[in-house]
C-alpha cells in the first residue's frame, strides 16, 4: 500500500487490543502530505494478532504545516476476511489512500498467471486461458463499486486516474467518449472499512442522489431507488467480470476489461473496449516504467503492434514509497472479439531493464448488445 494521498495528510491511529474490545480511531488534518497507509494497515494487522497487548502507534506526515488542527474523520472498523462489505460502507483506499463509499459489489473472475504452473518467461505468452500446457481456471473474487471523495482526488492524481470509467457518448461521433469522475473500482483486500457520524461523509454530487442517511441501519447509509435504477440501466457498461494478473521480477501488473459497446463507422461495425491496469512495485527497489509494447488481436485476423513511451503520457517512478500507479485506456476493433498481450519495459536506478509481462486479456463484446449507457440519467 503506498503512496496513499489522503487530502488530509496526517494520520494518527491508535490500536487498544485486549480479548474483549478493539479500538481504532482515525483522525486527519488538513494538507496535501502523502502518508503511508501501508504501515497503518501492517500494524493494525500486527497488533491484532497479539493478546493482551496495548500499544499506540502514531503517523506523522512530513513539514506539518502550522496552525492545522486534527479533526476526527471517524472509526476504524475490523477487516473482513470473510463475506463482502455492504452499500454504505465507508473506507478509506489501502494503497491510494483515497476515502469512499461502497456502492455495491461485483464478483469477478480472477485469473492470477502467479498461482499458476511456471513456465519459461523467455517471451510474453500468447492470448488466452492457458499458461504452458495448462488451462488457468479463474478464481471467484470480489470487487465494489465505489464513489471517490471528490476533496481526495486532486491529491491521488498522479497514481490513480479519477475519471478512468468511460463511457460511450450517445450521438453519432463512434469515438466520442464522456467520463464518470469519481467512480472506481476497488478489490476486497484493498477495503480499510471505517465508520463516521457524520451524515454526508463523502462530498461527491452523486453521494445523495444514491444514497440516504438511515440511522437504524448498518452502515447506516442506504440504496435509494435511484441508485438501484441506474446500477440495473448500465449493468453492461459497469459490470466487471474478469481480473488478470502477473508478477515480473517483483512488478505487479493487474488487467481488467470492460466491453464498452458497439457503434458504426462508414458502413462497418466498430467495437470498444475500456482497460484498467495496475502496476505495484511488490520490491524495495525504485524503478520507472520508460515504454509498453501491445499486441493487438482480432478475431478479423489482424494482428496489430503498438509501441510507445510511458503509458497515457507518463512514465511512472514505482518505489517503496509509491509503489503503485494505476490507469485506464481504450481499444477499438472491426470484429466482435480479439485478444490483448504485451510488455512494460522498466528501467531500474542504476541504468539497466528488464521487460514485465502484460497478462493476456481477452476481449469479449455482449452477445445482445442493448440500449446505450444511462450516464447520468435517473
Amino acid at each position: 500500500m503506498a503512496a496513499g494521498a489522503l487530502r488530509r495528510g496526517f494520520l494518527t491511529t491508535v490500536c487498544k487490543y485486549n480479548r474483549k474490545h478493539t479500538n481504532r480511531i482515525l483522525r486527519t488534518i488538513e494538507s496535501s502530505s502523502a502518508i503511508d497507509l501501508s504501515r497503518a494497515r501492517l500494524q493494525c494487522l500486527a497488533c491484532g494478532l497479539a493478546n493482551n497487548l496495548q500499544q499506540t502507534r502514531f503517523m506523522s506526515s512530513r513539514n506539518r504545516p502550522e496552525g492545522k488542527v486534527l479533526e476526527t474523520v471517524g472509526v476504524f472498523e475490523a477487516l473482513k476476511q470473510h463475506g463482502k462489505y455492504e452499500t454504505g460502507q465507508l473506507f478509506l483506499h489501502s494503497v491510494f489512500g483515497y476515502r469512499g463509499i461502497v456502492l455495491f459489489p461485483w464478483h469477478a473472475r480472477l485469473y492470477d498467471r502467479d498461482a499458476a504452473t511456471p513456465v519459461s518467461d523467455s517471451k510474453a505468452e500468447p492470448p488466452g486461458g492457458v499458461q504452458g500446457s495448462k488451462e488457468m481456471k479463474g478464481k471467484t473474487h470480489t470487487y465494489y463499486q465505489v464513489l471517490i471523495d471528490t476533496r481526495d482526488c486532486p491529491h491521488i492524481a498522479q497514481r490513480s486516474q479519477t475519471e478512468a470509467v468511460t463511457f460511450l457518448a450517445n450521438h453519432d461521433d463512434s469515438r466520442a467518449l464522456y467520463a464518470i469522475p469519481g467512480l472506481d473500482y476497488v478489490s476486497h483486500e484493498d477495503i480499510l472499512p471505517y465508520n463516521s457520524t457524520e451524515q454526508v461523509p463523502i462530498q461527491h454530487e452523486l453521494f445523495e442522489r444514491f444514497l440516504q442517511f438511515n440511522l437504524e441501519k448498518t452502515p447506516p447509509f442506504v440504496p435509494r431507488d435511484t441508485l438501484k435504477a441506474w446500477q440495473e440501466k448500465n449493468h453492461p457498461w459497469l459490470e466487471l467480470s474478469d481480473v488478470h494478473r502477473e508478477t515480473t521480477e517483483n512488478i505487479r501488473v493487474t488487467v481488467i476489461p470492460f466491453y464498452m459497446g458497439v457503434r458504426e463507422s462508414q458502413n462497418s461495425h466498430v467495437y470498444w473496449w475500456r482497460y484498467c491496469i495496475r502496476l505495484e512495485n511488490m520490491g524495495v527497489g525504485v524503478v520507472q516504467l520508460r515504454e509498453r509494447h501491445w499486441r493487438i488481436f482480432s478475431l478479423s485476423g489482424t494482428l496489430e503492434t503498438v509501441r510507445g513511451r510511458g503509458v497515457v503520457g507518463r512514465e511512472p517512478v514505482l518505489s517503496k514509497e509509491q509503489p503503485a500507479f494505476q490507469y485506464s485506456s481504450h481499444v477499438s476493433l472491426q470484429a466482435p472479439s480479439g485478444h490483448m498481450w504485451g510488455t512494460f519495459r522498466i528501467e531500474r536506478t542504476d541504468g539497466s531493464h528488464f521487460d514485465v509481462r502484460i497478462p493476456p486479456f481477452s476481449l469479449e463484446s455482449n452477445k445482445e448488445d442493448k440500449a446505450p449507457p444511462a450516464g447520468y440519467t435517473f
